[in-house]
């Protein structure tokens, strides 16, 4: 019987690659959301919080990718 792990191949994802695809929908998103808010009602200011927290998490990426590159975990 074969062994269905070995039928599927792991790829490796470039993690620069992938810090600049975040980067870029980061870059992309962030302008619609202002634009949303700014087009309808303006009483709570959320696009603050979102974008906020997106660029907390894409600071994050950005240190495991180029700040904590050589840290190995077993």
């Amino acid at each position: 019987m074969k062994n269905l792990a070995n039928e599927y191949k792991v790829t490796q994802v470039n993690p620069q690659k992938g810090f600049r695809i975040h980067l870029l929908v980061f870059v992309l998103t962030v302008p619609v959301l202002w634009a949303v808010w700014f087009l309808t009602d303006k009483t709570h200011l959320w696009p603050l919080w979102q974008s906020s927290a997106w660029a907390v998490g894409l600071l994050f990426h950005y240190l495991g990718v180029y700040v904590f590159k050589n840290r190995k975990t077993n």
